[in-house]
């Protein structure tokens, strides 16, 4: 079984909402949004060559991805954003469904987390607005 199948088949097992494999080495999360991809960077984890599976993936997400250095990514819903962030840099990417944007959690508006980085095309950049983003949200 390749990493990324193993990754797809933890996801849709619900035992989290975000796994990424690479050989033997498995990571499951299961906070929601990206707050697992943050933490990833906070702990200075090396992911590079690891297969992510991850419930849903708008472009901050893939934004993070891409910093996190990941090979390939499935994701149940993607955002035409995310698909043009994994086209730039090259990464691998499945999905189940893609739609043109990412829906907050109330579903009355965008997702907060995209819409704070549409116009930030570089991962680095995107952390410190992503975190501010989130830190209001939280406060």
């Amino acid at each position: 079984m390749s990493d990324l199948d193993r990754a797809k088949e933890l996801l849709q097992n619900d035992c989290c909402t975000c796994a990424l494999v690479c050989g033997e080495k498995e990571y499951l999360c299961d906070k929601r949004g990206i707050a697992p991809l943050l933490d990833f960077i906070d702990r200075g984890y090396n992911l590079k060559n690891f297969s992510a599976a991850d419930k849903i993936v708008g472009k901050a997400a893939a934004l993070l991805y891409v910093h996190l250095g990941v090979k390939c990514v499935y994701t149940q819903v993607l955002s035409q954003y995310a698909e043009e962030v994994f086209r730039k840099h090259r990464i691998f990417f499945e999905f189940g469904i893609k739609t043109e944007k990412i829906i907050n959690r109330s579903g009355d508006g965008n997702c907060p987390m995209e819409q704070t980085v549409l116009n930030i095309d570089d991962p680095v950049t995107a952390i410190p607005a992503l975190r501010q983003k989130l830190n209001s949200l939280l406060s």
